[in-house]
């Protein structure tokens, strides 16, 4: 037996419990990871509030990361003792995911756990700044350099805000943050921002052109935030788009992209192939400061994980949560 959060749903009325599941129901796969930690992302909030249904099959395990030990393997790259790293995959969506004790998972999903990194420090870092490098990759592997302006991280204080924010300022660019929070403006300097704008100045309908100020921008919020982004985005400069916080919608014209050249790089974590994340991950083991997780990241039980996800869902987190999903 091992402890997980479990969603279920019956007829229209979801529920969701800390409870003891027997090993014997644990989905199909081809390793067996006894979970040392997990964390709650901004899609496990969603799923377990039932906001969202992000959910695809009850009774569903929650949790799209993972770090571990294996236990026991029948696929090739792993071996019982490795320590391993999960993020996306539709894990915790389609397939029981991190919020448990155990997990049963194909090992074609996994990268090893960087040497630089301890379990916790990889939870800290999670699925949210795996998807901050991606798009860190995405915007230097488009041209974009220090020289050439301002880089925007919007929704900063988030979990791909702020290591955004810091691994853009280990390359070497000048980073403004844009945020609702204005009490955050020292966490953001502390990572790394040169400065801070209110998102009220992004969040409305804007200009389908609009000065030029930032040389790229990592966008995890969508919706008029993104168009107002991609409108004030310097001539030739990029946009590398993961998140729709604000919404899903994409309300601007074409006008910055075919009169300024700017690039619309849209980046995905759930389903991207194995080298770009494992350059991912060694940006981050090369880039991110593990000192700067102690202020990203706060780290809660596996039984506190459905109260911290409800003040995800209503803005009250900053950074990155942790589980430690044995105790």
């Amino acid at each position: 037996m091992f402890s997980a959060i479990m969603i279920d749903k019956t007829d229209d009325q979801q529920s969701v419990s800390l409870q003891q599941v027997d090993e014997a129901q644990l989905p199909e796969g081809d390793v067996t990871i006894d979970v040392a930690y997990s964390t709650l992302n901004y899609k496990d909030g969603l799923a377990i509030t039932g906001k969202s249904p992000v959910v695809r099959k009850f009774p569903m395990v929650p949790g799209i990361d993972l770090v571990g030990t294996v236990r026991t393997s029948d696929h090739a790259d792993w071996k019982p003792g490795d320590k391993v790293v999960l993020n996306g995959w539709g894990v915790g969506e389609g397939h029981w995911g991190g919020l448990a004790q155990v997990a049963r998972l194909k090992g074609d999903w996994l990268v090893p756990l960087p040497a630089a990194f301890t379990g916790a420090q990889a939870m800290a870092i999670g699925t949210a700044g795996y998807t901050a490098a991606l798009c860190v990759e995405a915007l230097v592997k488009a041209g974009v350099t220090p020289d050439q302006g301002e880089i925007l991280v919007t929704g900063a204080t988030g979990g791909v805000g702020s290591v955004a924010v810091a691994l853009l300022k280990k390359a070497g660019f000048t980073v403004i943050g844009s945020t609702g929070k204005a009490s955050e403006a020292d966490y953001l300097t502390q990572l790394g921002a040169a400065g801070v704008i209110d998102r009220a100045t992004l969040s409305e309908k804007g200009k389908p052109l609009q000065k030029e100020r930032w040389a790229g921008v990592v966008d995890s919020v969508g919706s008029f935030t993104l168009a107002n982004a991609c409108a004030q985005t310097r001539y030739g400069g990029a946009v590398a788009a993961c998140g729709l916080a604000q919404g899903a919608d994409f309300p601007a014209t074409v006008m910055p992209f075919i009169l300024r050249g700017v690039r619309l790089l849209g980046v995905d974590s759930v389903m991207a192939p194995k080298a770009p994340r494992l350059a991912a991950w060694e940006r981050l083991a090369r880039d991110l400061d593990p000192a700067l997780l102690d202020v990203i990241a706060t780290e809660i039980s596996l039984s506190e994980a459905i109260a911290a996800a409800t003040d995800l869902m209503d803005g009250k987190v900053r950074g990155r949560i942790i589980v430690d999903v044995n105790r």
